[in-house]
């Protein structure tokens, strides 16, 4: 089964769609998100565009600031600082990556964690890990409606999450976690990682390397789901972390690439931005 997250995402952007006319009535006014585009990157264009789209399509106001990359470190803090007091702003999200000489953590810790649609910022990891109410990061969380929607048994299941960023990797091997699973964390220098993905009832790749997972990494009968975003270095085309064409006849279930985590990722960012709304609305 080829798990589409094109059409998961579209039910989940109608059901938000709703929500936000009844809202609308309710409260006078839309959710508001603000994004931030530092400098000229074409794929950070391309999602900031989604982005737009998406915001568009559910009702949402959005408001897209473009910085040029030159922009200190000190600036774009100052602007975070500027949307944190605006109570007009429900949802801040700055695209990254961010250029070499601005901080990373830095932004995202300047973003008041309120607003913070990402779900990235410190205390809003931090309550992830300890069981605490919080706004979930948006890849791993579409990851987990994805394993739903496909009917995949989590509980008691083995996972294995090759990638240990705390945007993507950590976080959904905590969810894997708290849905019972047994999860390894891997990175590409994992020794003997065939041997260790082969065993895996569910596999989450996200480590950025073209086609970096091939058929003899894949168990039969497991869920792959593939997070990468590359181009293949022979077509040019898009492609993701896993070899799509040489794992699906192995898997259960596959995510493809495009049209797998990506629209998700994008959906949750709105079921996201409506809950930092509320929360703002209600103060």
């Amino acid at each position: 089964m080829i798990i589409s997250g094109t059409e998961l995402a579209k039910e989940i952007k109608q059901d938000v769609a709703k929500r936000v006319a009844e809202y609308k009535v309710e409260y006078g006014r839309e959710p508001h998100l603000v994004v931030i585009l530092v400098g000229e990157n074409p794929a950070s264009v391309s999602y900031v565009t989604g982005k737009a789209k998406d915001s568009a399509e559910v009702g949402f106001k959005n408001t897209t600031i473009r910085k040029p990359d030159t922009i200190s470190e000190a600036e774009l803090i100052e602007l975070i600082g500027q949307l944190n007091e605006d109570r007009s702003v429900d949802g801040i999200l700055v695209q990254l990556p961010l250029p070499k000489h601005i901080s990373e953590e830095k932004v995202i810790e300047a973003i008041n964690k309120e607003k913070d649609v990402d779900g990235f910022h410190p205390l809003n990891v931090a309550s992830l890990w300890q069981k605490l109410p919080c706004l979930l990061p948006c890849t791993p969380k579409g990851i987990i409606k994805l394993l739903d929607k496909a009917g995949v048994e989590i509980a008691g299941k083995k996972a294995v999450v090759i990638g240990r960023s705390n945007i993507v990797g950590l976080p959904v091997a905590k969810l894997l976690l708290d849905r019972n699973a047994t999860v390894t964390i891997a990175h590409s220098r994992t020794q003997n990682l065939a041997e260790v993905t082969r065993q895996a009832d569910i596999l989450v790749v996200a480590i950025g390397r073209a086609k970096f997972v091939t058929a003899d990494m894949v168990g039969e009968g497991a869920a792959v789901i593939d997070v990468g975003v590359n181009r293949d270095p022979e077509s040019g085309k898009l492609c993701g972390d896993v070899d799509f064409e040489a794992c699906k006849d192995k898997a259960s279930v596959i995510t493809p690439v495009p049209g797998g985590v990506g629209p998700m990722t994008r959906a949750c960012l709105m079921e996201n931005t409506i809950e930092c709304y509320l929360n703002n609305i209600k103060k």
